[in-house]
């Protein structure tokens, strides 16, 4: 089988090397155009073109997907089966291209968390369960019929970190199970129940940010289905008056009664920060302060002291 793989980020990175390692012929990668990123605004490589220049694989970069062009240089390269890891929507001529069809691993247990941000979603709604999903790309975004899938356990303190990483290594193996049996022809396709669909929507600023008079438990998961990117946070006004915010990376939840206003944050300005929610309080334990570096929470506290009374908002 000829094969063209599409992705970008690390995610996609160990399904196009478990391919490679079991001797498929991936005949090119499709991935975005080369970014600035940094201060210096250096043209950046996304994780899948570097990986797959380190192995001699064609790499097409098309600014846009309808482009006579690329699709001319796709049609070239005769793909019999396209593979798709955390890429872009595809238009119906490039996804309809191949014989056997183009395929894409979502990063969910769809219907669940159809969209962009499924392994954070997972997380901030509290689910005990994750997992990854092949499926036929057509029309509709995330709703083809399904090839395979494979669970995966969420504990109450799994952070959207740990799992991204968990399931870049499951979602590689389920890649390599679905192409297999493409390439024998013995597979079953099964069609979504779109009646229990959930979506899973891009992340915004907004998103990210706290809501202290929510249920302790729901700010929890909030803040470790945002970490460690793009994190949750939280304002407060510092001790010259100014308006300013910090990231909470890692937390713990005490759940219990609470006298204070929701917002309120406790600390000895020397070992523990604690800040008061609905039904209990959130346990900081790593942060960072705009402008500043990322600490642990007493690390933090050798150099910076909250006003009395900070209130978080």
């Amino acid at each position: 089988m000829r094969i063209v793989f599409m992705g970008t980020p690390e995610f996609a990175v160990p399904c196009l090397d478990i391919l490679i390692k079991n001797n498929y012929n991936v005949v090119a990668v499709v991935t975005v155009p080369d970014k600035p990123a940094g201060r210096g605004q250096q043209l950046s490589e996304g994780a899948v073109k570097v990986y797959a220049k380190e192995k001699g694989i064609k790499v097409l970069q098309p600014v846009k997907l309808k482009d006579p062009a690329f699709i001319a240089e796709l049609k070239e390269l005769k793909p019999d089966l396209q593979i798709v890891v955390a890429f872009r929507m595809l238009p119906e001529e490039v996804w309809n291209m191949p014989p056997l069809g183009t395929y894409n691993l979502h990063a969910s247990l769809l219907p669940k968390y159809r969209g962009a941000a499924p392994i954070n979603w997972a997380v901030i709604n509290g689910e005990s369960e994750s997992g990854v999903t092949t499926f036929k790309l057509k029309h509709e975004i995330d709703t083809g019929n399904v090839l395979f899938q494979e669970k995966v356990p969420l504990s109450d303190t799994t952070t959207a970190g740990e799992l991204h990483d968990t399931l870049m290594k499951v979602g590689s193996e389920l890649i390599l199970k679905s192409v297999k049996a493409i390439e024998s022809g013995n597979y079953e396709l099964k069609p979504q129940n779109d009646a229990v669909a959930i979506h899973a929507p891009k992340i915004f600023k907004d998103t990210c940010k706290i809501d202290w008079t929510k249920e302790v438990k729901s700010v929890y998961n909030l803040i470790r289905g945002l970490s460690p990117y793009p994190a949750a946070y939280t304002e407060f006004t510092d001790s010259k008056g100014t308006l300013t915010s910090f990231k909470l990376f890692k937390t713990t939840v005490e759940e219990g009664a609470v006298k204070e206003t929701n917002g309120s944050l406790l600390t000895d300005n020397k070992t523990f920060i604690k800040i008061a929610a609905k039904g209990g309080y959130i346990n900081v334990k790593e942060l960072q302060l705009q402008g500043k570096k990322r600490m642990s929470t007493d690390e933090f506290l050798r150099g910076y002291k909250f006003p009395e009374n900070t209130l978080c908002k």
